[in-house]
């Protein structure tokens, strides 16, 4: 950013400076606006050619003043804009390897194969846990949008078991098929079951018919992006409200956690895994009871569930 402002800033004073001097050239010594910026030119290339016309003294003064300032100008435009080349290179090569070095000590993370709406979505909520994970897509372009999200993300195809292994898949707690295709989705879970047994998998699916492939080929749970839509669209009709407090739901849920652990600094001498389910119990049981909404909902909260965040 820093080299971007110092580009621009040499790049007008540049201009300027040939601005000025055509300018000058028109006025001191009377010559036409297209000699004088001819002048200029051929004086900050350091070409050599000889003057367009004869110059006064008044005007070698100038001619001094446009040939000190002008090249100046450019040598430092030159020189700004060769560090602005290697900096951007040695930052994409160090960034590179030290994401590199990040992927290889991954342990118990979540791999999300392909960085369309679903893989953003799912990178978004896992990283508000937060949650490790990898992303691997095969379109650079679309991987060099996620460089301000610091999420580590991988260049490569996903079907490719190398690929797989570069993203640590036996150490891996997960993997999402996330791409557009089913057929690829599919070759992904093929894939990713045969180098990792106890991995759960949860597949994108764009057609119905797809769903029991995806489960044969070892998928543990998929996903339909339309199929979901439609039921939570027709459920906001029927029923509103309930589709509100799920809604909210995993914010409740965080906000409890957070008050849990408050409670657990204090004199409260309770596990840490019964406060949670109590507190959790309570604050869902009080919004049953106090919400207008859900009264007719036919829906009753039993103390004795115990509710357990989850991220798949």
């Amino acid at each position: 950013m820093r080299a971007s402002r110092n580009l621009k800033f040499l790049a007008a004073a540049l201009a300027f400076v040939v601005g000025l001097g055509t300018v000058g050239f028109h006025y001191i010594e009377g010559w036409p606006w297209f000699d004088g910026f001819y002048m200029v030119i051929t004086t900050l290339t350091t070409i050599g050619y000889e003057e367009v016309h004869p110059l006064s003294h008044a005007g070698r003064v100038f001619n001094i003043v446009i040939i000190l300032s002008g090249v100046s100008l450019l040598f430092l435009l030159i020189g700004s804009l060769t560090q602005a080349l290697l900096e951007f290179e040695l930052q994409s090569f160090f960034g590179r390897r030290r994401m590199e070095r990040d992927i290889d000590r991954l342990t118990g993370h979540y791999i999300i194969c392909g960085a369309g709406r679903v893989g953003r979505s799912a990178a978004r909520e896992l990283a508000r846990r937060p949650a490790q994970f990898v992303i691997i897509e095969n379109n650079e372009a679309k991987a060099q949008k996620f460089a301000g999200e610091n999420w580590l993300v991988m260049v490569g195809d996903a079907t490719q078991e190398q690929t797989l292994r570069d993203a640590q898949i036996e150490r891996a707690a997960g993997l999402v098929a996330a791409t557009t295709t089913d057929a690829t989705n599919l070759y992904i879970v093929l894939t990713a079951r045969s180098l990792n047994p106890k991995l759960r998998i949860i597949a994108r699916a764009s057609e119905d018919m797809a769903e029991k492939h995806l489960r044969s080929a070892g998928a543990d749970a998929v996903v339909c992006p339309y199929v979901f839509a439609g039921q939570r669209i027709a459920h906001s009709f029927l029923r509103p409200h309930v589709v509100s407090f799920w809604t909210r739901l995993p914010r409740i849920s965080a906000w409890i956690w957070k008050s849990a652990k408050c409670r657990s600094r204090r004199a409260v001498r309770l596990p840490a895994r019964r406060l949670r389910t109590r507190a959790f119990a309570k604050t869902a049981a009080s919004l049953f009871s106090r919400s207008s909404a859900t009264r007719g909902c036919g829906l009753i909260l039993r103390p004795t569930i115990v509710l357990k965040p989850a991220i798949f």
